[in-house]
């Protein structure tokens, strides 16, 4: 199934740029600065310049369309630099996929989605309403329960995520399900209460024998460019991650936070979100992005 890319942005404008200019100190920094506002970052921006200068003059190359397909090299190695994209979902036997983010990034959707693609797949699935910090996260998430069929474990507002993530891996036990998938608090504001009640969490989470698999993944807007990446970056001190989820790729005309997640995070994306819909949500495959962006 294909990958929507985003509206034409960041990779149009790069193909564009090359054409019929001199390979001069002019160049790059023109490019530079492309990626920089493309939400690639300084540090990633830099190193990838960095990389294309010593290839660019290794290989003695004179005409800026050759040195497109050896930036398009560059990023394609990037972004295929990870062998574990997918979810490792072992089937009658239990296993636990914890939600992190902030609100407003399209996590409780990512939730119901990832929930409807493994339920597709034939898994069974019980979802866990752990961040009772809001009632409206708890109602949200009960909603999409209900419309995807899983059963939802939850508590009143206030209550202890932990006890919540402890009746969804006991429910999930008793009635042998296949995947808990739990949502958790995103409150940034104090990092140590963050990184308690994570780690509390996280401790139920590995307390528990007979789990096949478990998967932290963190949910990332897309359009919030280089703030996105902040919010990595702390979510991946206080927590061990083991990939990503970038919502809302349809909505962002620049495309390039991708590279400096897994240039500076070095996590996998495992999933794009590219629509509202509840089927909007795509297992991220590093070639197939690949072929789509630069139109192979």
């Amino acid at each position: 199934m294909s990958l929507l890319k985003p509206k034409k942005g960041f990779f149009a404008k790069l193909k564009e740029f090359f054409v019929g200019k001199p390979i001069d100190d002019e160049l790059y920094e023109e490019l530079e600065e492309l990626l920089i506002k493309s939400d690639m970052g300084i540090k990633t921006s830099m190193s990838i310049i960095e990389e294309l200068e010593k290839r660019v003059s290794s290989k003695s190359i004179r005409e800026s369309d050759k040195m497109y397909i050896e930036l398009e090299n560059i990023l394609t190695e990037k972004l295929v630099s990870f062998d574990n994209m997918t979810l490792d979902i072992q089937k009658n036997k239990l296993n636990i996929i914890l939600i992190i983010g902030v609100n407003g990034v399209g996590k409780t959707t990512s939730i119901a989605k990832i929930a409807n693609m493994l339920k597709k797949q034939e898994y069974s699935i019980v979802i866990g309403a752990a961040d009772t910090f809001r009632a409206a996260a708890i109602e949200q998430l009960e909603m999409w329960a209900n419309r995807v069929k899983v059963k939802l474990i939850k508590q009143e507002q206030g209550a202890d995520p932990a006890a919540v993530v402890f009746d969804t891996i006991n429910y999930a036990t008793k009635e042998n399900v296949d995947v808990a998938i739990i949502d958790t608090a995103g409150r940034l504001h104090n990092k140590t209460d963050l990184m308690n009640e994570l780690s509390k969490i996280r401790k139920i989470v590995y307390s528990k024998k007979d789990v096949a698999n478990i998967e932290t993944l963190l949910v990332i807007d897309s359009t919030t460019g280089q703030n996105g990446l902040e919010q990595a970056k702390i979510f991946n001190e206080v927590t061990e991650l083991s990939g990503i989820v970038l919502t809302k790729y349809d909505g962002t005309a620049k495309g390039g936070i991708i590279f400096p997640i897994i240039e500076e995070i070095k996590k996998p994306i495992k999933f794009l979100g590219v629509g509202e819909g509840i089927d909007d949500l795509k297992p991220f495959n590093a070639n197939e992005f690949v072929k789509e962006i630069f139109d192979k």
